[in-house]
């Protein structure tokens, strides 16, 4: 490839793809490969959004006794346990849960990053009357339900960044079973309450319905302009 050609595909646009329901292995792998690819010039900024199938994930702080249910349970269950690359302690991701991954180059630190990716999903939710805040002592969005409950959790974080690009990044609750996050520690928060959009607002759209509006909101945050892509 001539200099030329690798500069052109250094700054080709940034672009989202939609990836359905699939596994979370399968999205670790990708991500890794996409990180490449955009370290080596070969593929743009991308961000990917998606479901899980019901998985539990440990991130490099994650402690065995935050998962409470025995691992024969959990695949009774189908629920998959994997471990991750991604900063944090232990969530769960499942159907009606919104995941994304930017694999983007940091505009500026780490903390940042995070505060733009909260930035962009708070305004996902304020159409639905719902006013999450970022908190940075516990990453996330919460929500403050008032009459002495409870912050609740709608948004978790965590990401891992080599050479300065991203990936991982974070699951919003929009129709998810609340009842699967009983399985776990929520990010290694005893005693934490987790919301979602329907619990909070009483309807939610389907996720994929929901994916190009977070794409927007979340190039607006990021100040990237993602461009659809197919699968």
């Amino acid at each position: 490839m001539t200099l030329a050609g690798a500069h052109a595909l250094a700054v080709a646009p940034a672009e989202w793809r939609w990836l359905g329901r699939v596994p979370f292995a399968e999205t670790a792998a990708l991500q890794e490969r996409l990180r490449e690819d955009v370290l080596a010039g070969r593929a743009p900024e991308t961000l990917l959004l998606c479901e899980h199938d019901p998985v539990i994930t440990l991130g490099r702080s994650a402690r065995a006794e935050h998962v409470l249910a025995p691992l024969e349970d959990l695949a009774r269950r189908g629920v998959a346990v994997h471990q991750a690359s991604r900063g944090g302690d232990v969530t769960y991701h499942g159907p009606g849960q919104l995941v994304g991954y930017p694999i983007l180059r940091l505009r500026g630190g780490l903390v940042s990053h995070l505060e733009a990716m909260a930035r962009g999903l708070a305004a996902l939710l304020a159409p639905f009357g719902i006013a999450a805040a970022w908190r940075r002592d516990a990453p996330g969005l919460w929500i403050d339900r008032g009459n002495g409950s409870p912050l609740a959790k709608i948004c978790a974080f965590g990401v891992h960044v080599r050479h300065r690009v991203t990936i991982h990044g974070f699951a919003l609750n929009v129709t998810t079973s609340l009842d699967a996050f009983d399985l776990i520690v929520p990010c290694g928060l005893r005693g934490a309450a987790v919301t979602s959009i329907a619990a909070l607002a009483g309807v939610a759209p389907a996720v994929e319905a929901l994916a190009p509006r977070a794409a927007a909101a979340l190039g607006d945050a990021f100040g990237v302009s993602f461009a659809s892509r197919d699968r």
